[in-house]
């Protein structure tokens, strides 16, 4: 149990920090349309609730569930960085310093960790479709704001999703990705 407390306040301190600098530097509206923040924003509120149940003397299913959720989120974000963006962009100063080095890498590992060794629990294969939830939301959210907005009014295709028009390939493969982190990390 002390090893679970220690790493999900650790992962709400460094999220907390990390957002105040990222407002400071970006403003609210440019930094939380990042999916990089939202995972972890998610991924902090569930650290809060596993925090809260850890008061009880044990988890619930349900606050383990929702720590996986946010867990093959943060995953999501990790992976992409490090299998897309950072060989795509070569920026890899960028994604990893400031708040981004957090972001990208110490809290999806440090929610990793949390997860498989301190708060496991059983529960079946199907559950693992509920930690696509956040990516498939926000997956429609960008495609409406980059893709099927007028030309005028869409946001910046800021992740190259959408570079030459294929953002159904780009969809899909980030669909997997998820998919697949969910199920290593369900089997672990």
């Amino acid at each position: 149990m002390i090893p679970s407390v220690i790493l999900n306040a650790g992962l709400i301190l460094i999220n907390i920090v990390c957002t105040v600098i990222g407002l400071k530097r970006r403003g609210f509206s440019d930094l939380f349309r990042y999916f990089t923040v939202l995972s972890n924003e998610l991924c902090a509120i569930c650290a809060a609730i596993v925090l809260i149940a850890w008061t009880g003397g044990s988890l619930p299913k349900w606050v383990v569930l929702l720590k996986f959720v946010g867990t093959v989120a943060v995953s999501v974000t990790l992976l992409t960085v490090f299998l897309y963006l950072g060989p795509v962009s070569g920026e890899w100063k960028y994604l990893l310093s400031g708040p981004d080095l957090f972001w990208h890498l110490f809290c999806p590992l440090i929610a990793i960790v949390s997860l498989c060794v301190f708060e496991h629990t059983d529960f079946g294969f199907g559950w693992v479709f509920t930690a696509l939830i956040p990516v498939v939301l926000y997956g429609i959210f960008y495609l409406w704001r980059v893709v099927l907005l007028p030309e005028d009014r869409r946001m910046e295709d800021f992740y190259g999703f959408n570079k030459t028009g294929k953002w159904p390939i780009s969809m899909l493969m980030i669909f997997v990705l998820a998919f697949s982190a969910g199920v290593v990390l369900w089997a672990v």
